[in-house]
């Protein structure tokens, strides 16, 4: 009868030890996950500020060479105008 009940009071102890390490490695695994949900939260936001930056400069960088293109465009079409002008005149001229 004894030894029943010391193996009943070991396996009692044996399972409350064991349910406070379960209890213990909950809290850790919470914890743990609490953190990296933080810790993507803020990388979230810094990559999301980081893209509108990125795209703050590249529309102003698309901006800027659109001025040029269409500055180099009506220059270019202004001198081949000038070109068929004076090509249209020398061929009046010859054929008169």
């Amino acid at each position: 009868m004894k030894s029943k009940l010391a193996r009943l009071l070991m396996a009692t102890f044996f399972m409350a030890a064991l349910s406070g390490f379960a209890q213990d490695l909950t809290k850790d695994t919470d914890k743990a996950a609490k953190d990296v949900g933080h810790d993507t939260k803020v990388a979230a936001k810094k990559t999301a500020k980081e893209t509108d930056k990125a795209a703050d400069k590249t529309g102003h960088a698309t901006k800027k060479v659109a001025k040029k293109t269409g500055h180099d465009v009506k220059k270019g079409t202004e001198d081949m105008g000038h070109d068929i002008k004076k090509g249209a005149e020398k061929t009046g001229d010859a054929m008169k």
